[in-house]
């Protein structure tokens, strides 16, 4: 004999598996409301294809300006607009890139299913929804030391 502590699971109306079964969208939904404005990265500078430490690196969007030395994590705020990237360390090299950012596709369809799509005009206007890759690494050149960038800038010309 088998006993039960609970009876027969009672058989669920098509309306409410419907609502159920769109909770999970709705909690992933708007970026908005369930999205950090806010952003983490974390920052690599490489040379010569070694990873190079100690450089210090301007990060900016139109949402703001932040600093980091590489190797190193960064808070930054979300937006629409491309992140600028500029590095340099003395006597060794300089970088400047440029990383896209990218619709999350979870926000984008919640958005779309809750609020016909609105909520995504929101998210692109504050740039909620949207982020940059977590991890970034910048690719710096050489810089020639001063001595020689002035020797191969100088003009050989008589002065009257």
């Amino acid at each position: 004999m088998k006993l039960s502590l609970m009876g027969p699971m009672p058989r669920l109306s098509p309306y409410l598996s419907a609502v159920l079964a769109a909770v999970p969208l709705v909690l992933g939904g708007c970026a908005t409301v369930s999205d950090s404005p806010q952003q983490q990265l974390e920052l690599h500078a490489v040379l010569d294809y070694k990873e190079v430490g100690g450089v210090g690196c301007i990060l900016s969007n139109d949402m703001g300006r932040w600093f980091v030395v590489a190797p190193g994590r960064v808070t930054v705020t979300r937006s629409t607009r491309p992140l600028q990237v500029s590095c340099k360390k003395d006597g060794t090299g300089m970088a400047r890139e440029s990383y896209g950012a990218r619709a999350d596709l979870a926000g984008l369809m919640g958005n779309v299913v809750i609020s016909a799509g609105i909520g995504h005009l929101v998210d692109r206007y504050t740039g909620a929804g949207f982020s940059y890759p977590a991890n970034l690494t910048v690719l710096m050149e050489p810089v020639q030391p001063r001595e020689e960038l002035a020797a191969a800038q100088r003009v050989e010309s008589a002065v009257f």
